[in-house]
């Protein structure tokens, strides 16, 4: 696929898809990263003198329905201040003329807020074609939605190209999944096996060990142990036990438990064997930490997706710290991606720590487990038919 540096973007009109999904409360932006993260592509074109019109989705609002906590007016004015030297403009109403000149930035108002955008309606994929000769896919957090803004768009502009952070998203994932430096070990926490059993079963097939923790471990737990209140799904127990059978993996030995559902409650630590009815696995235990940090002190990649335990009680955090320390003091290539794994790298200031950070969540999981992602098939599909064209 070209890049935005491979296609000749000086002054023309670009469309860039970016991924501007970011959290806001009360106007207040928590969390700039993914908006910082897509500067690199706006500033390139700026560069080239580009007449450039930036869209993004923000949440999931009422398609149709204007709902002022999804608006991107707060991200308007962070760009504002961000890109202070140029001139931006802030459009509600996609129907309306968007005049800008070269070297300007009109940023539309929540992609989700057209009608016919999440059905990716061929209607409102032409308006966006309409608008730009050129179509930049920078937006990683959305490639594997076929949505107007990211699929339909490319069927109707003239020509489309990735954007810089979509480029770095692919070749950083690609280093774990071809021929990575060995030993390969994936680190899978969260709470359903369920959501994460298709990709433990594609890591399974790459990594030399996988370490589970969170809910996802006390499925695999509860094969042979009792484990009281704890969350897990006996629906997959079975499954699981046949992933178990196939690949390496490393399942906790001991927790730290409670009786309840609360930071208040009395940790003990326990072997997985003697869990008691009326208590409840919230994080891995003491020697199991110990077992996993020497897994990662000899890792050569690391892939990491979700918390090893409940994170958010300060009581049952330890698991979950000590493998993102662990990660960021490998000096090996890690990856990491997921709301909650970006949301403990930033707790814990390790940003700098770790080889790569994606900016994608479901998409992250999606491009793990196949390879690719659909708009990134589209985009390669669509090159082929012009060079048939031509």
């Amino acid at each position: 696929m070209k890049n935005i540096k491979n296609v000749n973007i000086y002054k023309k009109n670009i469309i860039i898809r970016s991924d501007l999904n970011v959290p806001i409360i009360k106007n207040k932006i928590i969390s700039s990263e993914r908006i910082d993260r897509s500067i690199n592509t706006i500033k390139y074109a700026l560069k080239k003198k580009s007449k450039i019109i930036l869209m993004s989705h923000l949440g999931r609002p009422t398609e149709g329905k204007f709902e002022e906590k999804y608006s991107l007016f707060p991200i308007f004015l962070y760009l504002k201040k961000k890109l202070h030297n140029v001139k931006i403009t802030f459009h509600k109403n996609i129907s309306e003329p968007i005049k800008i000149k070269y070297g300007e930035i009109a940023l539309l108002e929540n992609v989700r807020f057209n009608i016919g955008e999440s059905s990716n309606s061929k209607i409102l994929s032409k308006k966006y074609a309409k608008l730009c000769e050129i179509f930049v896919m920078d937006a990683f957090g959305s490639a594997h939605r076929l949505q107007s803004s990211t699929a339909g768009i490319i069927k109707f502009v003239k020509k489309t190209c990735i954007g810089i952070l979509l480029e770095s998203e692919i070749l950083s994932i690609n280093k774990v999944l071809k021929n990575p430096k060995r030993p390969l070990v994936s680190i899978i926490g969260g709470s359903k096996i369920s959501t994460k059993f298709k990709l433990l079963k594609s890591l399974g097939k790459i990594s030399d060990k996988i370490i589970v923790g969170g809910g996802i471990a006390n499925t695999f737990i509860a094969i042979k142990n009792e484990v009281g209140k704890s969350l897990y799904e006996k629906k997959f127990v079975k499954e699981a036990s046949k992933l178990l059978k196939q690949f390496n993996f490393f399942i906790p030995t001991d927790s730290r438990v409670g009786k309840e559902f609360s930071n208040n409650t009395v940790v003990k630590n326990r072997l997985v064997s003697n869990i008691k009815l009326n208590e409840e696995i919230m994080d891995i235990g003491k020697n199991s930490e110990k077992e996993i940090k020497k897994i990662i002190k000899k890792a050569n990649t690391i892939i990491w997706n979700g918390p090893l335990g409940v994170f958010e009680f300060s009581k049952f955090s330890n698991g979950t710290k000590t493998v993102a320390k662990s990660i960021s003091e490998n000096n090996s290539f890690s990856i990491a991606g997921g709301g909650e794994t970006l949301a403990i790298i930033n707790l814990l200031k390790l940003n700098k720590n770790i080889s790569y950070i994606s900016t994608g969540g479901g998409a992250f999981l999606e491009f793990l487990i196949n390879g690719t992602l659909p708009v990134i098939e589209l985009i390669k599909k669509n090159k082929k038919q012009i060079k048939k064209v031509q």
